[in-house]
């Protein structure tokens, strides 16, 4: 199993990444116990600014082949936090790659968003696409947390 977090632009040092960096090192050692592996981030950018239809076929070629793939998009599912636990658990258990995928300013094309396996959403708000990596980073923390049985997740 390979768990990749596909995002749409580079983040250069700024606290948006010492969150990040932080929670998927959480990630990292909380799930190595439950076989789950450390996360591996692709960035990918388009350097002309031609939005999401240019952005498209970039994020398209970097979804690794056969990935379970997970968009995040405002009109996504809002599944609570031991919800998508155990949907991590279950691909885990089905030994299937997961592909987070987050897309850039203007959010994802729909007709990439077409390929998405399940679509996930972080509430009705539109967040800036740097802070959902943030807020992604943190709930596979959680994830791991609660399949752990860990108290940082107080139901």
């Amino acid at each position: 199993m390979r768990i990749t977090l596909l995002a749409v632009g580079r983040l250069r040092k700024s606290p948006e990444l010492s969150l990040i960096d932080d929670y998927l090192d959480r990630f990292a050692k909380t799930g190595r116990s439950l076989g789950l592996p450390p996360v591996q981030v692709i960035e990918v950018e388009d350097k002309r600014g031609g939005g999401m239809s240019a952005e498209a076929p970039l994020i398209d070629r970097a979804i690794p082949a056969a990935a379970f793939v997970i968009m995040m998009d405002e009109r996504g599912e809002q599944p609570t936090s031991p919800d998508f636990a155990r949907k991590i658990a279950t691909l885990r258990d089905q030994s299937r790659d997961i592909c987070f995928v987050i897309g850039g300013a203007d959010g994802l094309d729909p007709a990439l968003r077409s390929r998405a396996d399940w679509q996930i959403s972080f509430g009705r708000m539109v967040w800036p696409h740097m802070l959902v990596r943030v807020m992604l980073a943190e709930q596979l923390y959680r994830a791991a947390s609660i399949l752990a049985g860990s108290p940082y997740h107080r139901a």
